[in-house]
């Protein structure tokens, strides 16, 4: 999920250097979506992580 938030945040920066600021902006806000997204469903897993461990052990 972060390979493609990377990927869009370079089309958003070349996108934006070329002039195309509509897909700029698009590409921005898709990489941001998808970095949060990642960053939620990583602290889920750290969670889940901390809380089954403790049980397993």
């Amino acid at each position: 999920m972060l390979k493609w938030a990377l990927i869009f945040a370079v089309v958003a920066v070349i996108a934006g250097l070329l002039g195309f600021t509509g897909i700029a902006g698009a590409a921005a806000g898709i990489a941001k979506f998808l970095a949060i997204l990642a960053l939620i469903v990583f602290a889920v897993f750290l969670a889940l992580g901390f809380t089954v461990a403790k049980k397993v052990t």
